[in-house]
């Protein structure tokens, strides 16, 4: 029988809490050994953000992320931790799947909508973040 795939991440900004850690983190610790686990560092999502742009603070927060997830008990043994740029089929998956996206349907993406609201300009990539 195989197992069922989890897969999941945390954005490269902002530092995590509490709650992160009470509603994903020690559930993932935990049930690591029930399910194939990809725990990735969203690193490409990070980009939306204009401070994030930043090449140093991108990768000090990215290597930040990855040592949260081992110090919370992901066991690279029983889990894969990666980043998400070092996978190619996800920027060129998001790019199909972006190019039969309504932009209707993503104006209306409350991510969108909550961010936007917060900046002057904002790139297009805040408007693709829900599919990527």
């Amino acid at each position: 029988m195989t197992k069922k795939t989890v897969l999941s991440g945390f954005q490269a900004t902002g530092t995590p809490h509490l709650g992160n850690y009470i509603g994903a983190l020690s559930v993932w610790a935990k049930q690591q050994a029930e399910y194939d686990n990809l725990f990735f560092v969203a690193n490409l999502h990070a980009l939306t953000i204009p401070e994030a742009i930043n090449p140093e603070a991108l990768y000090q927060k990215s290597r930040q992320i990855a040592a949260l997830y081992l110090a919370c008990g992901l066991n690279p043994q029983q889990s894969t931790i990666f980043l998400q740029s070092d996978v190619a089929a996800h920027p060129y998956l998001s790019w199909l799947l972006c190019c039969l996206t309504p932009v209707g349907w993503l104006e209306r993406m409350t991510q969108y909508k909550s961010k936007a609201a917060q900046y002057q300009t904002i790139g297009s990539g805040l408007l693709m973040y829900p599919v990527l």
